[in-house]
């Protein structure tokens, strides 16, 4: 079993930046890709930004590459994602997942893949 609690979202007009947290605990951080999506309300979730159990790849959709950043602290077994430029599309409640470590590249944008999730935290971009 793995925990995810999200943290850092809230209220910020066009153009300004956001910084989520994730921090897991339970199972060994490590054997964990991780990833960002959003759900935004009468949409469906979609995905934001994954990253790699070594830190060492980093996947983002067009929507949101150049303007997001994903990290991850083996440290503190915490997942960030940077958000600048923001826009009122990117509106949303925003959720952190992690997946089995090894799975495959090409479905890192499909969350059923991903065994756990957070809860979600609300970030809503004024215009």
């Amino acid at each position: 079993q793995v925990q995810l609690v999200e943290s850092g979202g809230g209220l910020v007009q066009a153009g300004g930046s956001l910084r989520l947290s994730c921090a897991a605990s339970g199972r060994t951080f490590s054997s964990y890709d991780m990833g960002w999506f959003r759900q935004a309300p009468g949409k469906e979730r979609v995905f934001v930004a994954a990253i790699t159990w070594s830190g060492g790849n980093t996947y983002y959709p067009d929507s949101v590459k150049g303007r997001f950043t994903i990290s991850r602290d083996i440290t503190t077994s915490t997942v960030n994602l940077q958000m600048n430029s923001l826009k009122p599309e990117d509106t949303a409640v925003y959720y952190c997942a992690a997946r089995p470590r090894g799975s495959n590249a090409l479905r890192v944008h499909n969350g059923d893949d991903y065994d756990y999730w957070g809860q979600g935290t609300q970030v809503t971009v004024s215009s």
